[in-house]
């Protein structure tokens, strides 16, 4: 049974090529048999997850090389990271393929759309069991290629086109820098096998070439996580049918954050590499979470938002809160995909108009952030978590202390009483508190073991959060006194920026029509001119 069960996990991906293989027998439309085989396939892949997370509970984490090649051609590792991954994307693989059977019923290519959707599912099955170096760098290029071609299914849009080329921009700079840090990361540790080599990093063997090596690992998550400034493809590739966007958003995209947990050991070898995580990931995380408050249309804001999120994993990364980084992404998968695969009955909700809210007092504000931070405070010390001890820790809850700042705040201010405070607001506060640690604790110790599960302390890492926690409190100061900020000149030229995303994907756009757009077809000002 221990052998049989790593075997059985390859079961997912296999069930998800072998759909991809009847699609390329019919491609066309009302395509029953790839219907069929994908009906078959997601259950099998969930069996397969299942039958991973068996032998990660019963036998413990273990590495099966394939084709008779140890430590540097493919394996598969089982662990808690990989099986969580795993289960995750065949859970979410299989809604996605449910929501494609009636959405382009009757197109001409639906065969095919379902056959390159089932392709990039098992790709991404495939990366997230990789057991050494070469798999990884093999199988994040095939998940790249493999969306390339659903970015491409609207051949004949030109905004289809201009996002899949800069997206193609963007996926090969990281393959070849993933390519090259896996190089190196063989070369300083004389083996591919994750294992042997988280346990080397994990001794204290480093150097020049690891330095590097996990510098081009930082790159290579930013640009698959679309951290600013970019992000410029992930807001146009909304010419895409909508299973795509919700497979991207939900699963693909959170490749940058799985690539360092899954080499964690090796990262934190090198502080700096780290270091840039918290800044990039700040940095998009702020901008993002900000800009997507000024867009009225709905994919487009829930770009944005799929962007904030990927820097604030990138961030929680940055920090060694690893399990954290997991937590989120978990739960960052369920609610986009629900969001985009929901996005088209958006108009269909009632829209309540409601009186607007004023702005909030400095003085509700100060307060709400002192209640916050004393109810976080609160709860961790009772729970064991203090600020000696676990700062780190500490200093993430407060991210959830600022967000709760504004409940606070509102609180406060809306004028109906101390016993209204407490008994509503401090409810809420306390739950939300609660299970944050909750869920923390429970994530560091199921990944105990795949991953780092304790935080940096460092002076430098300290000193990041700071400024971190610095950040997210002046944006919600901002959202907080933003009626008594709207009417302001200076402020309204800032929302433009803000809506424009500060013109970082406009010069991408440039950069990219200049390359490879305008010489497919003419311009507009061209064909006028005609």
């Amino acid at each position: 049974m221990e052998q049989i069960l790593p075997l059985l996990a390859l079961a997912a991906p296999t069930a998800l090529v072998l759909v991809a293989l009847v699609a390329r027998v019919q491609p066309g439309s009302r395509p029953s048999a790839v219907l069929r085989a994908a009906r078959l396939a997601a259950p099998v892949a969930l069996v397969g997850a299942g039958a991973a997370i068996v032998h990660v509970v019963t036998f413990g984490s273990v590495s099966t090389p394939l084709l008779g090649l140890d430590g540097l051609g493919f394996s598969i590792r089982l662990d808690a990271l990989s099986v969580t991954m795993l289960a995750l994307v065949a859970f979410m693989g299989g809604v996605v393929l449910r929501f494609s059977r009636n959405y382009l019923d009757g197109d001409r290519r639906h065969g095919a759309f379902v056959g390159d959707l089932a392709l990039t599912i098992a790709s991404v099955m495939l990366l997230v069991l990789a057991g050494n170096v070469l798999h990884l760098a093999v199988f994040w290029a095939l998940t790249s290629f493999s969306l390339h071609r659903l970015l491409l299914f609207y051949r004949d849009r030109r905004g289809a086109m201009l996002a899949a080329r800069k997206k193609f921009v963007a996926a090969r700079a990281g393959d070849v820098l993933l390519a090259v840090a896996a190089l190196l990361i063989w070369l300083s540790y004389g083996t591919g096998d994750l294992v042997a080599i988280a346990e080397a990093a994990r001794s204290g063997v480093g150097g020049g070439m690891v330095t590097a090596a996990t510098l081009m690992v930082a790159g290579a998550a930013i640009l698959k996580s679309a951290a600013f400034p970019t992000h410029g493809w992930l807001l146009d590739v909304m010419e895409t049918p909508t299973p795509v966007s919700a497979l991207l958003h939900a699963g693909i995209i959170n490749g940058g954050t799985f690539l360092v947990a899954r080499v964690a050991d090796v990262m934190l070898t090198t502080p700096i590499a780290l270091h840039l995580l918290v800044v990039v990931g700040t940095t998009t995380a702020v901008v993002a979470s900000s800009v997507l408050v000024t867009q009225s249309s709905v994919k487009t804001a829930l770009a944005w938002s799929s962007a904030a999120h990927m820097g604030f994993m990138l961030m929680l990364c940055g920090l060694g809160a690893f399990p954290v980084a997991i937590l989120h992404l978990v739960a960052h998968s369920f609610y986009k995909a629900h969001a985009f695969l929901s996005s088209g009955s958006a108009v269909e909700v009632p829209r309540v108009p409601s009186a607007k809210a004023g702005a909030a007092s400095w003085g509700s504000i100060i307060l709400g952030f002192a209640a916050a931070g004393v109810s976080v405070l609160t709860v961790g010390t009772l729970l064991g978590v203090s600020i000696t001890d676990k700062p780190v820790t500490l200093g993430l809850a407060g991210v959830i202390a600022i967000a709760l700042t504004q409940l606070w705040a509102v609180g406060f201010s809306a004028g109906r009483g101390l016993p209204f405070v407490l008994t509503r607001v401090a409810v809420w506060s306390t739950a939300t508190t609660l299970a944050f640690f909750g869920l923390e604790l429970g994530a560091a110790s199921a990944l105990a073991g795949a991953i780092p599960v304790e935080p940096l302390s460092d002076p430098v890492s300290l000193t990041l959060l700071a400024g971190v926690l610095t950040a997210f409190a002046a944006v919600v100061t901002v959202q907080l006194r933003l009626p008594a900020l709207a009417g302001r000149p200076g402020f309204r030229a800032l929302r433009v920026h803000l809506r424009n995303g500060f013109y970082a994907n406009a010069y991408f756009d440039r950069l990219i029509r200049g390359w490879a757009a305008d010489r497919a077809e003419p311009s507009t000002s061209v064909r006028n001119a005609s």
